[in-house]
């Protein structure tokens, strides 16, 4: 559909998404690739970037649904895209997070790649925290070409490039050295967001950028060996021959001293500010994101893209700065410091496409918290409602937009959804009273009125349901039903109480069904001061019903308030509602 639309048709809606395909399309093929295309067997490259330094978090997974939501777009213009993701597997063990045994500190300085999985599941740390990711992205319909950088540097993939760059280390320093006297001073906001988004991608302290210690011309040699010994990268560089390339260093780890031709013997990596802008150039990458904390002055994507044309030739990629993910209750995500909420975590009470949504529909600068408490109900509300307004081909936005982009992929197709909607409260609130009794919650939503030929006709969204109320609402907000009646308060009734009782029991059938048993519960009251069930309510049969309700709430939740009753009635079933009323 065209963008400018005409008077039969509507003008296609516009998002982030668009605007970041069309800047990807420029940097491969300049702007009259936007009208004419790109020319015949030019692959759009859409990058993304992450050290699987620990739990691949709901922050990190911005990383990768920016440029995924980007290169899907492309190929809904017919443009030929992959999205090729680097795992930054060759990044150096930085520090032994909480939960795993302090003796781990002897990794720290290792490649991510060399140190041994803790839990003894998988072949390394590294590929320990890949792996959750990987199911998680399957789940969510992402496909891209995984690229490890361990790999790629000890195959020899990059020595043409590492050797030019360390030839070349003069403008490095010089760039560099720039930027070092450029000191911007942060502000609250940029420092949470910079915490916040810690570890998203690989990381660029000071110690990487100086790639070791040594003195001269070394001190900051943009290259960094790992020890032929021991494996950490804690080395003094002593000594470098242009001609031979040979580099001597010591580590000051183990002691030991060596050697390593940087030509022929693949035993280190670039530092991470010269890293990045050589891999745009090796891969030719048209747009990656990156978090804020790689936007600011000094950083990696304002260092690198000056390093890129001067050093490798190569003009920097479109680029997206993204801001944090937050989590409610914790002050913020870091992947190193394990227990934060991971793309899995967050499947197990969202369907896939809303946890998509919440990423599409937002700009990438605009920073959001993630809910799993009450939200969640909200949040599937606002779903359902989106799903109505999107079947009116007139009512299409940016919002339903962000949602076709979120309900489907190329490579999936349509993600998954119940067959039969059933929203989220009314699940949930059923298996809080039936004590999660698939079988039962299908009677029930079908009693309502939601009438379905299965239980797999409510998944997957029964399920998270189930989830949700059993693992994430708190013991003291879930609803407990009495296993005995409380004989005292029945045996204190007033007369109003006792009569209302009455009532409801006398006219209770063994077969509940909704409609008649909301009239029931709600026209006691009335039948108590001789009107008919259908008559309206006066204001003293108001006060009466709220009265009657608390009532039925103590004796059969001992709670205030509960879920509506009714719902609870057809939940307990006739029986059990007649032990626990009757006097």
């Amino acid at each position: 559909m065209p963008r400018g639309g005409t008077a039969d048709q509507p003008t296609e809606p516009i998002d982030w998404v668009t605007r970041a395909a069309d800047d990807a399309i420029r940097h491969a093929g300049g702007q009259e690739a936007l009208v004419h295309g790109l020319p015949e067997g030019r692959v759009v490259t859409c990058a993304s970037g992450a050290s699987p330094s620990g739990p691949i978090h709901l922050g990190n997974l911005r990383e990768f649904l920016t440029p995924h939501f980007v290169a899907e777009e492309l190929r809904r213009r017919g443009v030929a895209v992959r999205h090729l993701h680097s795992w930054d597997d060759f990044d150096r063990f930085r520090k032994v997070p909480a939960g795993v045994d302090p003796s781990w500190a002897e990794h720290i300085g290792r490649p991510l790649s060399a140190v041994p999985d803790p839990w003894e599941c998988h072949a390394s740390w590294a590929e320990h925290f890949k792996a959750p990711l990987r199911e998680a992205l399957v789940e969510l319909g992402v496909e891209m070409v995984e690229v490890s950088q361990t790999e790629q540097y000890l195959a020899g993939a990059y020595t043409e490039q590492v050797l030019h760059a360390i030839r070349h280390r003069d403008v490095i320093e010089e760039v560099l050295g720039r930027f070092r006297t450029k000191k911007v001073e942060p502000t609250p906001e940029s420092e949470q967001e910079a915490a916040a988004l810690a570890d998203s991608v690989a990381e660029d302290d000071e110690t990487d950028e100086q790639g070791g210690s040594g003195t001269g011309d070394l001190a900051r040699f943009p290259y960094r060996p790992y020890c032929r010994t021991c494996g950490r990268d804690t080395v003094d560089i002593t000594a470098y021959d242009d001609d031979t390339t040979d580099l001597d260093y010591t580590c000051t780890s183990c002691g030991e001293s060596h050697t390593t031709n940087v030509a022929t013997q693949h035993e280190g990596k670039l530092v991470w500010k010269v890293d990045w802008p050589m891999r745009w150039a090796y891969e030719g990458v048209d747009f990656e994101p990156g978090g804020l904390d790689h936007s600011t002055p000094g950083s990696s994507y304002t260092v690198g893209k000056e390093l890129v044309p001067r050093l490798f030739d190569f003009r920097a990629p479109s680029y997206v700065a993204y801001a944090f993910v937050g989590f409610a209750g914790m002050q913020k995500m870091s992947s190193s410091a394990g227990g934060v909420p991971t793309a899995a975590d967050a499947l197990r009470i969202l369907e896939p496409p809303i946890l998509r949504w919440l990423y599409a529909r937002r700009q990438p600068k605009q920073a959001f918290d993630i809910d799993f408490g009450p939200e969640v109900v909200r949040l599937y509300d606002e779903w359902d409602s989106l799903a109505r307004k999107a079947v009116d081909p007139a009512k299409r936005d940016a919002q339903v937009l962000a949602r076709e982009r979120a309900v489907a992929t190329s490579s999936a197709g349509t993600l998954p959804s119940p067959k039969v909607v059933v929203p989220f409260r009314l699940l949930s609130s059923v298996a809080d009273v039936t004590a999660g009794s698939a079988e039962l919650i299908s009677r029930i939503v079908g009693d309502v009125g939601h009438a379905h030929d299965s239980v797999e006709d409510l998944e997957p969204r029964l399920g998270r349901a189930m989830t949700w109320m059993s693992e994430y609402v708190p013991a003291s907000e879930r609803t407990t039903v009495r296993e005995t009646k409380d004989a005292e308060r029945l045996a204190s009734l007033s007369e109003d109480e006792e009569l209302w009782l009455r009532q409801l029991l006398d006219r209770l059938p063994d077969r509940l069904e909704l409609e008649e048993t909301t009239a029931l519960i709600y026209g006691v009251p009335k039948l108590a001061r001789g009107m008919g069930l259908d008559d309206p309510p006066t204001d003293e049969v108001k006060a009466d019903q709220k009265a009657f309700f608390g009532l039925l709430y103590h004796l059969l939740v001992d709670a205030e308030r509960g879920p509506r009753l009714p719902t609870l009635f057809l939940a307990l079933g006739a029986e059990k509602v007649r032990a626990l009323l009757t006097p």
